[in-house]
């Protein structure tokens, strides 16, 4: 089978604009999907995204100041509202049929910002990706964001493969190579894009492993993926001592559990925002375990982003020329046949 590498961006989508700790002190500018947009909070605590371009003339707002109202312009003063609309305009009438902005729907829930970039109308709040473990107290989370210069669609592919581990995460996370090309896997379609499971049994720990938990021998390891179209994977990972049931029961106690949302937010067609949360069960993110897991994971995501952004630098010079899927890329491809199911309603919405 092949694929082609590049896919287009989903408009009536839901996703994350920025942490929501990212705006609490300071406005944000962030492109997403090609616009460019201001995330901030009013005097109430109520966050906002609009577009980052005064009406006036055309002055970024993010270059302006927070107020009790919304957002000043920092050129001439004129203050937005969370819905975009002009509420002061110094020594003139609002006139807010004239003076207002593109405000974008904003949904705070899990310590995510969630932004709606196409029909304001379609947005449906039900639609956005449930990751509860931000809210638990016995999964402490650390927050991380990366800038990459590749399509969204090629860290989704790197999710949802992991045999490349044992080859590009070799002193991290990955473990040995051979233990993840033989692994158990499981694979399906879901209704909003793809899911697998996969077990290394009796495999030696990786040294992230090692050092989080303390392993002294093998374990039996599982990597729990879901996609959920277009852009967010949930991941459930860990392992226990072998031999002690892990397959029956991955919540005992013991071993090493942890769940991690990635996000791809696009910031064009050919680069994004890769948000990422690593929640570890019963570690504290102040630990010295917590915060060399962490480490760790910083240190194998910006492994990916070599690997990532070197494939969208051979794609752009030949977009058309297609990638070639195996045997290992059935939940790749189940993720790229979901996120063109949405593509294809999306262009019939817009065809009514």
């Amino acid at each position: 089978m092949t694929d082609y590498a590049m896919e287009p961006l989903v408009q009536n989508a839901w996703y994350i604009a920025a942490w929501a700790d990212e705006i609490d002190d300071e406005i944000v500018a962030r492109r997403i999907l090609g616009e460019d947009v201001v995330l901030f909070r009013d005097g109430s605590g109520k966050a906002a995204a609009l577009e980052d371009r005064c009406c006036h003339r055309a002055v970024r707002l993010s270059l302006g100041q927070t107020c009790e109202a919304g957002i000043r312009c920092g050129y001439h003063g004129l203050v937005f509202n969370a819905a975009g609309i002009c509420v002061d305009n110094p020594g003139e009438a609002t006139n807010p049929d004239v003076f207002k902005v593109r405000a974008f729907k904003m949904v705070e829930r899990q310590n995510m910002l969630w932004i709606w970039m196409g029909d304001q109308e379609s947005a449906d709040e039900s639609l956005i990706v449930d990751f509860p473990y931000h809210d638990l107290d016995e999964w402490p989370t650390q927050y991380g964001r990366y800038e990459f210069a590749a399509n969204y669609m090629f860290m989704i592919d790197n999710l949802m493969d992991l045999t490349h581990l044992g080859y590009v995460h070799g002193s991290t996370i990955g473990g040995d190579p051979e233990a993840h090309n033989k692994a158990e896997l499981e694979t399906k379609r879901t209704a909003g894009g793809a899911h697998f499971i996969r077990w290394m049994m009796n495999a030696p720990p990786p040294p992230s492993f090692v050092k989080a938990a303390g392993f002294k021998g093998n374990l039996d390891r599982w990597s729990d993926f879901e996609y959920v179209a277009p852009a967010s994977v949930r991941q459930w990972g860990g392992g226990l001592d072998e031999g002690t049931g892990a397959h029956e029961n991955r919540d005992q106690d013991g071993g090493l559990s942890l769940r991690i949302l990635h996000h791809a937010t696009p910031e064009s067609d050919s680069s994004f925002h890769y948000f990422f949360s690593v929640s570890v069960k019963g570690i504290a993110v102040d630990s010295d375990a917590g915060k060399g897991f962490f480490s760790d994971i910083l240190e194998a995501f910006l492994e990916d982003k070599v690997f990532i952004e070197a494939q969208q630098e051979l794609a752009t010079k030949n977009p058309d020329r297609p990638l070639i899927i195996r045997q290992h890329d059935k939940a790749v491809a189940y993720s790229r046949q979901a996120l063109h199911q949405m593509l294809s309603e999306e262009l019939k919405q817009a065809a009514e």
